[in-house]
């Protein structure tokens, strides 16, 4: 290991600092659920700040990324959690999995994505008094929907250790949209130590706006096949249009979540897929190729933290319809960038797809203004300095 030697102004030698100590000053460590997950939502931000020098290490479930995750120049450390498992015992054990982890690395900042590495992650790193943490909430999630007693009972456990974590020293929590910052200050976290950047970026120059396809004319949906993501409202709306004698191809594309308690069954969504007009697609990888066949994207879902699918579409210059719920209205503005729908409302939803499906100069300008707003606010590029600047003010934040 190689030293850096210094003298002082009377010539006098400084203590050398190693390699590894500069490392370690800079050392942010991503803690995930699923390694699919970081890749598909995070590398813009972790890119951003591998850019400006942190040495950049991926703590996750890997299946399938470790090579993608390391290809970047990214330290990848295999976890042994599993993202839907409420076992107390699997939880205990994971926390003790992070905390030799961390122990071992040493991270200026431990950076907790998705509400369990937030507890998990905030909870491991309790004993270490050099290191920030940063806790980015996408959205509260299918928690903070349920009404059943086991949802409201855990809710409430959830909320008492949420505010109490999110307000250490050195600790901040990162919200994608207003409405889940008012709902941190409601839960009792302090507004200083609350950030609002608005997602994690789209790579603008990787997906550019097209021109639209021939007909017929199409519709997307991407996204995991959730019920809270509102696609059995989606059918119902689809067969309104049907009804009053409006063709429109919807192709559903996305795999099931089999974690997550909405989660629709793959045996089901092929039936769906045998309806006129339907197409399920399953998950692909080539969402850019996706957007250039569609003429528009969907999304009735029920709370998003800020929908990466909609941010891919207006980078395609697409127009929208989209429920008007949190982190959806960020981005799909009532005509400005989108037509909106009330959550859960068929009928609603039925009359913004016949609008947007007939309307050719409304669709087109639209999809002008949504690329526009893109580039202006949720571009990689724009989040990442925003990401960048708050481990910067961190790391000089004193203890």
């Amino acid at each position: 290991m190689r030293k850096c030697d210094a003298t002082g102004d009377d010539g006098a030698s400084l203590p050398t600092i190693s390699e590894t100590d500069v490392s370690m000053q800079r050392r942010i460590v991503y803690l995930v659920t699923e390694d699919w997950y970081f890749l598909s939502h995070r590398l813009p931000m972790a890119r951003a700040a591998r850019d400006v020098g942190f040495d950049v290490h991926v703590a996750t479930r890997l299946v399938d990324g470790r090579g993608a995750i390391e290809a970047e120049g990214f330290s990848a450390h295999p976890l042994s959690w599993r993202r839907g498992s409420t076992s107390p015992l699997a939880n205990a054990m994971a926390i003790r999995e992070l905390r030799r982890l961390f122990r071992d690395l040493q991270p200026a900042i431990v950076h907790n994505i998705a509400m369990k590495p937030t507890v998990l992650g905030s909870l491991s790193a309790l004993r270490l008094r050099d290191t920030a943490v940063v806790n980015s909430i996408a959205g509260l999630g299918t928690l903070f929907l349920g009404q059943s007693t086991a949802n409201r009972l855990l809710r409430t456990a959830l909320e008492h250790t949420l505010s109490r974590l999110m307000n250490r020293l050195r600790t901040r929590v990162v919200v994608q949209n207003p409405d889940d910052q008012q709902r941190f200050v409601e839960l009792g976290t302090k507004p200083s130590q609350i950030v609002l950047i608005p997602g994690s970026g789209v790579d603008t120059d990787l997906i550019r706006a097209t021109r639209e396809p021939a007909p017929p004319i199409k519709a997307a949906f991407v996204g995991r096949m959730l019920e809270d993501k509102g696609l059995r409202c989606l059918l119902r709306a689809h067969e309104l249009l049907r009804t009053r004698g409006i063709e429109l191809e919807l192709i559903l594309a996305g795999a099931p979540d089999p974690e997550n308690s909405s989660s629709i069954g793959a045996d089901e969504l092929r039936t769906w897929s045998k309806l006129p007009g339907i197409e399920w697609r399953g998950h692909i990888d080539d969402i850019d190729a996706l957007w250039r066949e569609v003429h528009f994207a969907v999304l009735p879902s029920r709370r998003e933290g800020m929908p990466l699918s909609l941010l891919e579409a207006a980078s395609a210059g697409r127009a929208m319809v989209a429920s008007d719920a949190p982190g959806c209205r960020e981005i799909a503005r009532e005509g400005e960038t989108a037509l909106t729908h009330r959550v859960d409302d068929a009928r609603a939803l039925a009359e913004a797809l016949a609008r947007m499906a007939t309307d050719t100069e409304l669709r087109l300008r639209l999809a002008t203004r949504a690329r526009q707003l893109v580039e202006e606010r949720f571009s990689a590029r724009a989040i990442g300095e925003q990401t960048v600047a708050l481990y910067e003010s961190l790391l000089t934040e004193s203890t």
